[in-house]
């Protein structure tokens, strides 16, 4: 199926047919951008008053447990339509968009959200739906709704991060003639970037590294924030992960002196979605590096991950 043209055409009916949709697409369209320059990475801030409800949900356990789940179809509204992707995914429009063309591809099912088990559908979809960028959000990494699996994908041109890619110095963990893994320091923030051929690749290489990444106490996979591409030119997955320590930042609140800033995998790759136009207005380089370096693991922290990648890997290799 050309599930490129079954999207887009499912975009313009919600954006006609559903009276919230076709609102919030069209105040984005007229959202104030404001551009900084993080060294050799753009950030661009866009004041977005809509992704208030992301950037406040509650996602502790009692929370969850008493509101009821958006991505369950039960709980929709009935103008918001779905196209099934596989045997256990939909695609359907996010009602509160960060991108001209945003979507939510959603388990049919309501399970926790977990990458490792998923890396294949991640690529699959990445393929699929050429004109994206699909990306996920782990359960404490700016995921809303953590008791349900599912990614997002928005239009490519967007994001600063995957334009910015080719040119960044890359530090080579292990290569083969159907790509390679690298370590990427010089962007503002740490990242492992991915570019194979073969989706066998791109999976070896992403669940080595998560198994390799420390995983919190009483959680069930480490903190990461995912991007995810084919290029179309070049007939090549990319792949970026980012490392996480921190969910939200210290000064993560409204208010005087506060950030209303939950920081997902948009804003790794360099698009941040500001609710409030205070911090809007007041974020500058300085604030995004020092953000970047509370919540993202730091190279020191990586070092453990980066080494023993490097010697086993040869040991992992199919004989």
């Amino acid at each position: 199926m050309d599930y490129s043209g079954v999207v887009n055409r499912l975009i313009v009916k919600q954006m006609r047919d559903w009276d919230l949709a076709g609102a919030n697409y069209a105040a984005l369209a007229d959202a104030v951008t404001r551009t900084l320059q993080l060294g050799e990475s753009t950030i661009v801030l866009q004041y977005n008053p809509e992704r208030r409800r992301s950037s406040a949900a509650a996602i502790d356990r009692k929370s969850l447990a008493r509101r009821e789940c958006f991505l369950c179809r039960e709980h929709q509204p009935a103008k918001q339509k779905a196209v099934l992707w596989g045997d256990h995914y939909k695609i359907q429009v996010n009602p509160y968009p960060i991108f001209k063309r945003h979507l939510t591809i959603a388990d049919l099912r309501h399970t926790p959200q977990r990458l490792s088990d998923r890396v294949g559908d991640m690529l699959q979809l990445a393929k699929e739906l050429p004109e994206f960028v699909v990306f996920y959000n782990g359960p404490q990494c700016g995921a809303s709704a953590p008791d349900h699996a599912h990614f997002q994908a928005g239009a490519k041109g967007e994001m600063p991060l995957p334009d910015e890619m080719p040119h960044a110095t890359t530090h080579l963990l292990a290569d083969g003639d159907e790509g390679f893994i690298g370590y990427v320091d010089m962007l503002g923030r740490s990242l492992f970037t991915i570019e194979t051929s073969t989706q066998r690749a791109a999976e070896r290489y992403a669940l080595r590294l998560l198994d390799l990444l420390p995983v919190p106490e009483g959680a069930d996979e480490p903190m990461v924030n995912a991007l995810c591409w084919w290029r179309q030119t070049d007939r090549f997955w990319q792949m970026v992960i980012f490392p996480r320590r921190k969910h939200r930042p210290a000064c993560y609140g409204e208010g005087e002196g506060r950030l209303l800033l939950s920081p997902g995998a948009v804003d790794m790759g360099g698009l941040w979605a500001v609710p409030e136009f205070k911090d809007f207005d007041a974020l500058t380089p300085e604030t995004i590096q020092a953000l970047y370096d509370e919540l993202c693991l730091p190279r020191k922290d990586l070092a453990p991950v980066i080494t023993s990648f490097s010697q086993h890997w040869e040991d992992l290799q199919p004989i």
